[in-house]
């Protein structure tokens, strides 16, 4: 008996049973697992009005805390969550997520005051921050370059799906239920997917990978990271991205409703939209590998300079822009980031395989904090008009073209084949 037989009989009995999980189950669970964030912030919008109905809010506003904390809480437990897998393991770190968010849902669910509520969210947070870590360590673990790029494609199509569903899902507990009944979903969702990870998820780190925790390890992996022209230039370039699309998210119910008087109609012109970055995702995990990962970038942050250009021309000449030609625009702006969304991350991580739990917390964070202060920007400039929105995908989508063309401007990486 050699030594592999020897190991795979002294492996408990669900390691050496479990069959082989298949590349499209493997890429559901982890659009399962990276949609823990979404269905957490999308399905609760419906719900923030008797939220502070219930509370008797003074500030109808304040309700939206209830968004922000769990971004507040996600952002810190990344910082952990990373080094946590690298150290422990992939899985671990899943199960430890996920009752830190089962925690935080049973606190939700039984929160006597809106304070008490917004530290259930928080703790929600802090336990996505697991799964949505994980998910991109998890598939890097097991591919690489191209590869990659196609499993998280398949993912980011099926997560970009849940803010077209989720709200609807969410009004509709709210129809036969109270609106505390939402977080009895969170709790259920979350079992049904710690149970799948228990039957069909293998560990994707093996011990002699693992990195120990400490402030020292932390410090070499943000080095790394920003040391390593690739991770650094994408995670940039991610922030930037994000940030232009995240603008016009924050006034997109302005758009919608407001200036275009569309009311309820909103949700359905956003779901459909939702519809062409699922879509270009799709495509893009049948193409990635013939073309690669950043010749299709490049092409797709063409895309949006040039259409916010030519739409910017043709809003300053007509004086105003209708609702159809809007739509068309945003949907040319929506399926050139449906080919961006799984390219970029899985470039950024390409070079950081041997710490890809640490690099994918500090990708994650560093992103996020750029996205979220150029997203609330673009935001706050809303007149009433779509000039600063379109300004925003215009300038930052130029930008992020730039940074992408020096990133590659030289094969300076072995193996470096996106």
């Amino acid at each position: 008996m050699n030594e592999t037989e020897k190991e795979k009989k002294a492996r408990p009995m669900s390691e050496t049973t479990r069959p082989e999980v298949s590349f499209r189950e493997f890429a559901v669970l982890m659009a399962l697992l990276m949609s823990i964030v979404a269905i957490s912030i999308d399905a609760m919008l419906p719900a923030l009005g008797y939220v502070a109905d219930y509370f008797q809010l003074a500030d109808r506003n304040h309700a939206q805390y209830l968004i922000g904390g769990i971004f507040i809480g996600m952002g810190v437990g990344q910082l952990v969550a990373g080094p946590l897998s690298d150290a422990l393991g992939r899985k671990k770190v899943l199960y430890g997520g996920i009752v830190l968010y089962l925690a935080g849902s049973v606190l939700c669910y039984v929160a006597p005051t809106f304070e008490m509520l917004m530290a259930g969210r928080l703790i929600q947070g802090l336990g996505v921050a697991g799964p949505y870590v994980s998910t991109v360590s998890i598939v890097r673990d097991k591919y690489a370059g191209r590869d990659m790029a196609r499993v998280m494609s398949i993912v980011m199509m099926i997560f970009i799906m849940v803010p077209a569903i989720a709200p609807a899902l969410g009004q509709l507990i709210l129809t036969f239920g109270p609106w505390r009944a939402i977080f009895l979903m969170y709790i259920f969702y979350a079992i049904l997917i710690a149970g799948w990870i228990y039957l069909r998820l293998e560990e994707t780190l093996p011990k002699e990978r693992r990195v120990p925790m400490t402030a020292a390890s932390f410090a070499h992996g943000f080095r790394e990271v920003v040391g390593n022209r690739v991770a650094f230039c994408y995670t940039i370039c991610m922030g930037i991205c994000f940030g232009s699309f995240m603008g016009y998210l924050n006034s997109s119910q302005q758009i919608f409703q407001d200036k275009f008087n569309q009311g309820a109609m909103f949700t359905f012109y956003f779901g459909c939209l939702a519809l062409c970055l699922g879509a270009a995702s799709m495509a893009n995990s049948k193409i990635v590998g013939k073309y690669g990962m950043r010749h299709i970038c490049i092409r797709a942050f063409i895309g949006i300079v040039v259409s916010s250009a030519i739409f910017m021309a043709v809003h300053f000449s007509l004086g105003d822009v209708t609702l159809p030609m809007f739509l068309a625009y945003a949907a040319i702006l929506f399926f050139c980031f449906g080919l961006v969304f799984g390219n970029l991350n899985a470039l950024a991580m390409e070079p950081m395989g041997h710490i890809a739990g640490m690099a994918s917390a500090i990708i994650g964070a560093t992103s996020s904090a750029i996205s979220m202060v150029l997203g609330t920007w673009i935001g706050q400039l809303y007149d009433g008009t779509l000039i600063p929105m379109a300004s925003g995908f215009l300038v930052l989508g130029a930008i992020a073209l730039a940074i992408m063309l020096y990133a590659g401007s030289r094969k300076f990486a072995p193996g470096y084949t996106a």
